[in-house]
């Protein structure tokens, strides 16, 4: 299913009150990118952080499991955040932070383009 639009202006609303932050739509779903951080997803209404090692324990500690993008599929580095925190402005920002970081650690760089014969 989709993501609502007015779902996403809203996550929007309440992550730009800590970083800015733009959403770009993507198979079926939103990225949301802090700068050129890909560090968030939208996929069925529901908002998914980036996670490794380093901040999986404080998802799982919520009950949150990782983000499977279809039945069958392998879980993937994303984990539901948990309703408490994107309802609290301080810790949204505190785990936008963990999120962002851990996709700048894990960026891969940019493959260089051929150039045109």
């Amino acid at each position: 299913m989709p993501n609502d639009k007015a779902q996403i202006e809203a996550w929007m609303a309440q992550m730009n009150a800590h970083t800015p932050v733009r959403t770009r739509a993507m198979f079926g779903g939103h990225g949301f990118y802090a700068g050129d951080i890909f560090f968030a997803l939208a996929d069925d209404n529901h908002l998914y952080f980036k996670v490794d090692d380093s901040n999986r324990a404080d998802f799982e500690s919520h009950g949150m499991e990782p983000f499977v993008p279809w039945p069958g599929a392998a879980p993937m580095g994303y984990y539901p955040l948990p309703t408490a925190i994107l309802n609290d402005p301080e810790e949204l920002g505190v785990w936008m932070d963990a999120a962002i970081a851990v996709a700048e650690a894990n960026k891969k760089p940019a493959r260089p383009r051929k150039k045109k014969a």
